[in-house]
């Protein structure tokens, strides 16, 4: 299981308003290969994020992100209840976030990785501080360097094979 935080991880954090009030947030499309990686190995993807906005859902929904938990106070009691849920223990899901209300879950998974723009106090939590700032493609360097490191270049050559017998 891969769980993370959409703002500072997916996207930069900022929130931008036009003077009419209507509110944009930009993601960067490298994220999507994570999930497509994590789909490929059979790895559930779960977005949690405190925050309720139509952007998000219209984005997990175009990835086919496995689960979206929007408007969260409490994403530890979130992640147990998916652990009790599916049978598995918070130590077999990896979570990437970068701020205060993602604390106890990183301090509570398996694996645990910030961007490198998150503050001070919580890269000393995490398992892994990723090289990239949050919306550089933080999701995918996750996937790719930490959570399917052993894997992915068994993942590619399968992916190339497949594209060979198409």
């Amino acid at each position: 299981w891969v769980l993370t935080d959409i703002d500072g991880v997916w996207k930069d954090g900022g929130m931008y308003y036009d003077q009419t009030g209507n509110e944009f947030k930009k993601f960067n499309t490298y994220d999507s290969a994570g999930v497509l990686w994590c789909r490929r190995a059979g790895i559930k993807v779960g977005i949690l994020t405190g925050e309720v906005t139509d952007m998000v859902k219209r984005r997990a929904d175009k990835l086919k992100v496995d689960y979206l938990f929007q408007g969260t106070k409490n994403k530890l009691e979130i992640v147990k209840e998916l652990c009790e849920e599916n049978g598995i223990s918070l130590k077999e899901v990896a979570y990437c976030g970068d701020d205060l209300n993602d604390m106890q879950v990183l301090e509570a998974v398996g694996l645990s990785a910030c961007p490198s723009s998150a503050p001070k106090y919580v890269q000393k939590i995490v398992d892994h501080v990723l090289t990239k700032k949050g919306g550089e493609g933080v999701f995918r360097e996750f996937v790719e360097e930490h959570v399917l490191a052993e894997r992915l270049e068994e993942l590619v050559a399968q992916a190339a094979r497949k594209k060979q017998n198409q």
